[in-house]
């Protein structure tokens, strides 16, 4: 019998306005801690497979089932639940509120859950070293620490799975290796992480590396031992 993984997805099929394929037929297995480094081009596909992973987009055709569940039959309000639930979403831009302070921007994420913690949001922003930082707005923070603040803001609810979009693309080298370090922190302490990078050297500090191309994924390999 095949073992089934954490994360998988069947024949996975996005087509945008009748005639644009970003995706065609995907099937991928991921296990549980897995960090999958998911690398090609622009416009290969590799946001749309992320955005269908993480429930912010439902597939053309096909099937993602994620911890044994079929995410893919959800209706729209349950979909929404079980994202919220289960990921975080660290993303290239930082989409934060910018009249609020970072703590403020952290405490938005847990609004959804109808539990506000401003403790909680503190710890968060003090586990990406951001605890000198807790009041200052976003236009007073750099670029590597308002990313730090959507890391924070992605770990609020403990998410099964990380889920990050060119998350150093706008960052400067020392601020990207910041940024990086704290993803790898965050897999050594068991989180399930997909990124999507178009930087082989970044991809490499996964476990696992999907490469897509024109919507398909051409190697699909185990990073360790090599």
């Amino acid at each position: 019998m095949k073992k089934i993984g954490f994360i998988e997805t069947q024949n996975l099929t996005k087509i945008y306005d009748r005639n644009t394929q970003a995706l065609s037929n995907v099937s991928i297995s991921l296990e549980k801690g897995d960090w999958t480094s998911i690398i090609g081009p622009s416009g290969s596909g590799k946001t749309t497979l992320l955005n269908l992973i993480s429930c912010l987009d439902k597939p053309t055709k096909g099937e993602i089932m994620i911890d044994g569940i079929i995410v893919s039959n959800l209706d729209l309000s349950r979909l929404t639940k079980f994202r919220r639930e289960n990921f975080g979403l660290i993303f290239q831009h930082h989409y934060l509120v910018p009249y609020l302070s970072a703590v403020e921007n952290v405490m938005l994420a847990m609004y959804y859950h109808s539990t506000v913690d401003e403790n909680k949001a503190v710890k968060a922003l003090e586990k990406v070293g951001l605890n000198h930082r807790l009041n200052h707005k976003p236009s007073k923070l750099s670029g590597g620490e308002q990313q730090r603040v959507c890391i924070a803001r992605a770990l609020i609810n403990n998410p099964q799975i990380l889920m990050a979009d060119e998350p150093t693309g706008n960052l400067d080298q020392k601020n990207g290796c910041k940024v990086l370090d704290l993803i790898k922190q965050l897999h050594e302490e068991g989180h399930t992480i997909l990124l999507v990078t178009h930087n082989m050297e970044i991809a490499r500090l996964g476990n696992r590396i999907l490469q897509i191309i024109d919507g398909k994924v051409t190697n699909n390999h185990q990073t360790y031992g090599e």
